[in-house]
């Protein structure tokens, strides 16, 4: 079975930082259990001690409109279940 949980907000770039050192700070925990916010939900992983690692860059400068650039961060592992 597989469950998708997903949020989307427009967020200070301060904001994304603290977002993104309190999942750094979750991966750090020696209990072994990462706690993530998704949107007014908590979703509890357990990540291996070895994980995959994907970054990804995207610029694109559309010929009408704005300019956009994103970036995609995924990690994944395998679990026991």
């Amino acid at each position: 079975m597989a469950e998708t949980t997903s949020a989307s907000q427009s967020l200070a770039a301060e904001d994304v930082a603290e977002e993104l050192e309190a999942i750094a700070s979750e991966l750090r925990r020696d209990d072994g259990t990462v706690d993530i916010a998704v949107g007014n939900k908590s979703v509890s992983l357990n990540p291996r001690d070895t994980m995959d690692y994907d970054i990804e860059v995207d610029e694109h400068e559309p010929m009408l409109g704005d300019k956009r650039e994103s970036i995609t961060i995924e990690l994944s592992w395998k679990t026991d279940e």
